[in-house]
C-alpha cells in the first residue's frame, strides 16, 4: 500500500526523545523481576524452575496486550489511549507492590506485562505514524534505542532498589515514575495522524489475520523475532542463578544489564541502514554476532570479562536486528502500524516466553553450560532460517 498519510516534515529532535523516553521507562516494566527471580522465589515458597512461571505471567500479559490493546492504536485517538494506558499502569503498579500470595504475584506481574507492552508498542507505532517516510527507520530506531536503555537499566534499577529496600520498592517507584511520565506526555506529545479507515473493533481484530497470512515481511521477520527473543530469555532469565550462586548482589547482577547498553547505540544506526535498504546486509551480520556471542558467555561462571563480552555482543546483535525488523515492516501501510507492531510482537512474546521457560528449566537440569549450548543452537536457527528465506526477501 503507498504512503499517503506520513507527514512531509520531520519530528524535531525533542518529541524524538520523548518518545524513546517513554518507550524506555514503559518497558522497564517487564523487566524488573528478572534479577529477582530468586528473591521471589524464597519470599513466596517456589522452585528455581517454578520462578520462571513469574516471567511466563509477564509474557502472557504482553501477549494480550498485542492481542487486544495495542491495535487499537489504529481505530482510536492514539494520544488519549496512551494517557488512559499510562495511569492504569501506574495503579497496577502500585497494586503489585503489595501482593501478599503467589496468585496476586502473578496476576500482578500479567498486568505489568500487558500494560507496559500495550504502552511501549504504542508508543513505537505513534512514533512510525508520525514520521515521515524517509526518516520512519530512523524515527523507530530512535525510540526502540530508548526501549533497550529501558530494559538494560531496569534490571539494574530492580537490583539496586531491591538491596536498598526491598522488591516491593521497585514496582511503587515505578508507579510514581509512570504518574511523571503521564504529566509530560500529556504536555508534549504531538497531535496524532487522523484514522483514515474507520474499523469495527472486531473488524480491526479480524484484520491482523489476514496480515499474518499474506504479508510476507511480516512472517519472515516475525519468525526471525521469536527466535531473537527466545535467545535473548534464555540468557537473561537463567543468569540471574550462577551469579547469585557466586554471591553477587542484586545490585551485581543487575549491573551487568548496563554492559548491554552499547546495544541501544546500535540501534538508531540499524534503522538509518535499513532507510538505506541494507537491511539484509545488516541482519546477516548481526545474526552471526548472535551465534559467536554464545562462546565467550558460556564462560560466565569462571571470568568476568568474557561474559561483559557476550553481553555486548548479544545486546548489539540483537537490537540490530530487532530495528531492522521492525523498520522493514513499517516500510509500507501508513494506515496500519498498531496492527503491524501488534503482529510482529505477538512473535516477542511467544518467543520470550518460551525461551524464559527453557533456560530455568535447563538451569535446574543441566547447569548454565547447557542454557549456552540451548542458546548458541536458537542462534543458529536463526541464521540458518534467514538465508533460507534471503531469496524471496525485499530489503
Amino acid at each position: 500500500m503507498r504512503d499517503t498519510s506520513s507527514p512531509a516534515t520531520t519530528l524535531a529532535p525533542s518529541v524524538v526523545w520523548l518518545f524513546a523516553t517513554a518507550a524506555g521507562l514503559c518497558v522497564a516494566n517487564v523487566y524488573y523481576a528478572q534479577p529477582l527471580l530468586a528473591t521471589l522465589a524464597h519470599e513466596f515458597g517456589m522452585t528455581d524452575a517454578g520462578s520462571g512461571m513469574v516471567i511466563t505471567a509477564t509474557q502472557t500479559g504482553c501477549a494480550l496486550a498485542l492481542l487486544l490493546v495495542v491495535p487499537l492504536g489504529d481505530m482510536l485517538n492514539r494520544r488519549r489511549l496512551t494517557l488512559i494506558q499510562l495511569a492504569m499502569l501506574s495503579s497496577s503498579l502500585a497494586a503489585l507492590a503489595c501482593a501478599t500470595s503467589t496468585a496476586a504475584l502473578l496476576a500482578g506481574m500479567l498486568l505489568a506485562g500487558l500494560l507496559g507492552t500495550a504502552m511501549t508498542q504504542g508508543l513505537i507505532a505513534y512514533a512510525a505514524s508520525a514520521a515521515a517516510s524517509h526518516e520512519r527507520g530512523q524515527v523507530v530506531g530512535m525510540a526502540q534505542g530508548g526501549v533497550v536503555i529501558g530494559l538494560l537499566l531496569a534490571r539494574t534499577l530492580s537490583g539496586v532498589v531491591t538491596d536498598l529496600a526491598g522488591w516491593r520498592a521497585v514496582y511503587l517507584l515505578s508507579a510514581a515514575l509512570s504518574l511523571g511520565l503521564l504529566l509530560l506526555l500529556w504536555r508534549r506529545l504531538p497531535p496524532p495522524a487522523p484514522v483514515t479507515h474507520k474499523l469495527s473493533y472486531g473488524a480491526l481484530l479480524s484484520s491482523m489475520l489476514g496480515m499474518l497470512a499474506t504479508n510476507k515481511v511480516l512472517q519472515v521477520r516475525g519468525v526471525l523475532a521469536m527466535l531473537l527473543f527466545a535467545v535473548f530469555n534464555i540468557f537473561w532469565s537463567a543468569l540471574v542463578f550462577p551469579l547469585t550462586a557466586q554471591g553477587y548482589s542484586h545490585s551485581a547482577v543487575g549491573a551487568f544489564g548496563l554492559v548491554g547498553v552499547v546495544g541501544a547505540l546500535g540501534a538508531a544506526r540499524a534503522g538509518a541502514l535499513a532507510d538505506r535498504g541494507r537491511a539484509q546486509w545488516t541482519t546477516g551480520a548481526a545474526l552471526l554476532l548472535l551465534a559467536a556471542s554464545w562462546l565467550p558467555l558460556n564462560f560466565a561462571c569462571s571470568a568476568l570479562w568474557p561474559l561483559v563480552v557476550g553481553i555486548i555482543a548479544l545486546d548489539l546483535a540483537g537490537q540490530a536486528i530487532h530495528v531492522t525488523n521492525q523498520s522493514l515492516i513499517f516500510k509500507d501501510d501508513s494506515d496500519a502500524h498498531s496492527r503491524l507492531v501488534a503482529c510482529y510482537m505477538l512473535f516477542y512474546a511467544v518467543g520470550s516466553g518460551a525461551g524464559a521457560i527453557a533456560a530455568t528449566s535447563v538451569y535446574a537440569l543441566a547447569g548454565w553450560q547447557a542454557v549456552c549450548g540451548l542458546g548458541a543452537a536458537v542462534s543458529l536457527l536463526a541464521l540458518l532460517f534467514w538465508r533460507l528465506t534471503l531469496p524471496a526477501a525485499k530489503a
